[in-house]
């Protein structure tokens, strides 16, 4: 048997409905943080604040210091790589790995929206050339950016996929390196997602785990690649056998907390 209560204006509601409604306007709760500058908005996905920050001058140089309207933070959407951490509840991911793959996913998306995205650089080049003006100069930029960046990727199939016996993929195609990054940076599907949109999992099943090891491991290859050969430190992965291995020794100077 239901309860319902009768407003002063003489409204009925079940009690049921009014819960329903309160955990509804708290998903869409903003953190006091943030101010109330940013409205609720119980649609909104996952999202971690951050703290803007900005160079001002500081003597004879400059410094980095916080820069949020009246020392405010900011919400930003939880990515792939923010998804994936969480889950692992530790550190997957080098700093310059995370942010030449969000880069990527940005220029992807604002070429795309731009109607830019099959334009090939001649025609741009002729635009900008015919008064097309900075708008067209910086489209052209981009899209050599991104055309540098995806000529790193390659087209070939990732490497640690295919490295993986035939009978043990469940007879699926490869993920190429290029698809992996795409669907990772750009779509925003996890490693786990990614492997059951390929069909290497069936929806609502856990995929094998050394399949996603593997797909991390040429996941992290394509990013290297992608922020190019001026990089210090990082975890190198090679093969042996039918899986892929990182050496031990080469974690000495990147150990995370968690590792």
């Amino acid at each position: 048997m239901s309860v319902v209560v009768v407003a002063p204006n003489g409204t009925a509601r079940l009690v049921e409905e009014a819960k329903r409604i309160k955990q509804i306007k708290a998903r869409g709760h903003v953190p006091p943080a943030c101010g109330d500058g940013i409205g609720e908005a119980p649609a909104r996905p996952a999202f971690r604040l951050f703290e803007p920050q900005q160079f001002y001058p500081d003597g004879a140089g400059s410094a980095v210091k916080p820069a949020g309207y009246r020392g405010r933070k900011a919400m930003r959407m939880l990515d792939a790589f923010d998804k994936m951490e969480a889950q692992a509840r530790k550190s997957l991911f080098e700093g310059y790995q995370k942010e030449v793959g969000r880069a990527y996913g940005v220029l992807f998306e604002k070429l795309d929206a731009a109607g830019v995205r099959c334009s090939s650089v001649e025609v741009l080049s002729q635009a900008s050339g015919g008064g097309g003006g900075e708008y067209i100069d910086a489209l052209l930029a981009d899209r050599r950016r991104l055309d540098e960046m995806q000529r790193r990727i390659g087209s070939g199939a990732a490497l640690a996929v295919r490295r993986i016996r035939p009978s043990a993929r469940n007879k699926v195609g490869l993920i190429s390196d290029r698809a992996l990054v795409d669907m990772v940076c750009v779509q925003g599907l996890t490693l786990t997602e990614a492997l059951r949109r390929s069909g290497w999992a069936a929806e609502g099943q856990r995929p094998n785990g050394k399949h996603v090891k593997a797909l991390r491991c040429a996941l992290l290859e394509s990013l290297d690649r992608m922020a190019g050969g001026n990089v210090k430190n990082r975890v190198q992965s090679h093969h042996s056998g039918a899986m892929p291995v990182v050496d031990a020794s080469q974690w000495s100077g990147t150990r995370k907390k968690g590792d």
